[in-house]
């Protein structure tokens, strides 16, 4: 008997379910701070009175000079915050990897190939703009990361009640996202190397995994241990954020017998909220306050290297995570599940264009030491961000209805276990407990029958009594 077609974006299993249910809550509440800091930074940034003591905050200096950290604000929510949220995303990845959708090579098929042309897209459609403009390619990385957070808030704000199977395939997209991001500010992103430091950062790191590997707890063992391997990190020339995804991926993200979460699930969990809600949002405090003048807005729009980020993240994101997936589907002989359509794939493709977090990032290295054309470039990921965010609120609401359908009966629970009945279906205990909700409810609606029957049948003896007395 052969094997029936698979489904692409069907339902999750119930333990994968819950565990995005639990990332995507964290994410979303640091969407909003994050949604909420990158307008602080715009209002602080652009009103005169205070530009000045915005510029003032950002560039003040502190640190230990002689550890060659004496970095600015800015620096420090850069490479040194932006550590926290890669190392969250190495977990991430880690768990993917072991005991999520990309431990089966078929399941996994879909998201990589998405998040590969989602971000190969975007590159190509930069570097075309920039060769047909005569613009400068260094900043083709810049329009190639999708910020779940973000994409997150705006789901949020706009109140969809989008299918918890393409939340999860967006988390999925986004933590493949981050992975080819982090190879790519390795790789094209690293100047000179100190091997010496380099070296140092390797040995602290061969420590962090000795140590898990011998089981010894305690933060106060690993947190110094970690910003140890962080400066040395620093100081080497690659940067800083790789040694926070380095310790993400030696974590244990597997189940033994006798645990219910694994020691990466543990962590994590402590970790995200510190992520999501404090160095993710004032990295954007210190990296979104650029000008928004009509007149700055507008010649996005004419400068080769800034349209090509907003057609990069507008057009570039949506045509190369569609494709990707149809293409995948379409190889791979799998269907779309029944309960879905193309153009939901299409809506959530054009959500992944919202690259906030990483796309600054990269575009902060990518025209490192010409400041104009950095901010430019800024207000290009912002613009582009949020064209992408209006189209995907449009094409998502056009199918609201349809998607709280999908989110009600996933959600019911008619025989209070806790657990949603579509995934008790198959256990005949579920049908027994349905069996007899139902027949208590068959019993209390015999009774009110016999009750108003009682009650109907008095009135119409009363009514024939009065009758009789009349004519007497």
């Amino acid at each position: 008997m052969s094997a029936p077609p698979r489904k692409v974006l069907g339902r999750l299993s119930l333990p994968e379910r819950t565990f995005v249910a639990d990332a995507l809550r964290t994410e979303t509440v640091g969407g909003v701070l994050l949604l909420i800091a990158a307008v602080t930074a715009l209002i602080w940034a652009n009103i005169p009175a205070l530009h000045s003591s915005y510029e003032s905050v950002s560039h003040y200096h502190l640190g230990p000079a002689a550890l060659g950290l004496d970095l600015s604000v800015e620096h420090w929510a850069a490479d040194g915050l932006l550590a926290i949220f890669f190392f969250v995303a190495g977990i991430e990845l880690k768990r993917e990897l072991v005991a999520g959708d990309l431990k089966d090579p078929k399941a996994a098929a879909l998201p990589v190939v998405a998040a590969l042309c989602g971000m190969a897209v975007p590159a190509l459609v930069y570097a075309l703009t920039n060769l047909t403009g005569g613009g400068s390619l260094a900043g083709w990385a810049v329009p190639t990361a999708t910020d779940i957070a973000f994409a997150l808030a705006v789901l949020a704000v706009i109140g969809t009640w989008l299918p918890s199977a393409l939340r999860a395939f967006l988390l999925t997209l986004a933590v493949v996202d981050d992975l080819f991001a982090i190879l790519i500010i390795a790789v094209f992103f690293t100047a000179d190397i100190d091997f010496a430091a380099l070296g140092g950062a390797a040995a602290g790191l061969a420590v962090f995994w000795f140590l898990l590997r011998k089981g010894v707890r305690g933060w106060y063992v690993y947190v110094p241990l970690a910003l140890v391997i962080w400066a040395l990190m620093y100081n080497s020339g690659v940067h800083a954020t790789i040694a926070g995804v380095a310790m993400g991926l030696m974590l244990r993200c597997s189940t033994r017998e006798d645990e219910k979460h694994s020691p990466g699930e543990r962590i994590e969990h402590l970790v995200r909220p510190l992520s999501a809600g404090l160095a993710v949002p004032l990295f954007a405090l210190f990296s979104a306050g650029v000008s928004v003048s009509g007149g700055a807005l507008g010649d996005v729009f004419r400068q080769p290297e800034t349209l090509g980020v907003v057609l990069g993240l507008v057009v570039g994101k949506a045509l190369g995570i569609f494709g990707g997936t149809w293409l995948t589907a379409r190889f791979t002989r799998a269907s779309l599940s029944d309960d879905l359509a193309w153009a939901d794939v299409f809506a959530v493709a054009t959500l992944a264009g919202i690259g906030f977090t990483v796309s600054l990032l990269i575009g902060e290295l990518a025209f490192d030491g010409d400041a104009t054309l950095t901010d430019e470039v800024k207000a290009a990921v912002l613009l582009g961000s949020l064209i992408a965010a209006t189209l995907a609120t449009v094409l998502l609401k056009l199918r609201n209805a349809e998607y709280r359908r999908l989110y009600e009966a996933e959600e019911r629970d008619e025989d209070h276990s806790g657990i949603p009945d579509v995934y008790e279906e198959d256990d005949p205990a579920y049908h027994l407990r349905m069996a007899a909700i139902y027949e208590r409810k068959a019993a209390e609606h015999r009774r009110i029958a016999e009750l108003k029957t009682a009650e109907r049948l008095a009135e119409v003896a009363g009514g024939a009594g009065e009758e009789d007395h009349r004519r007497a």
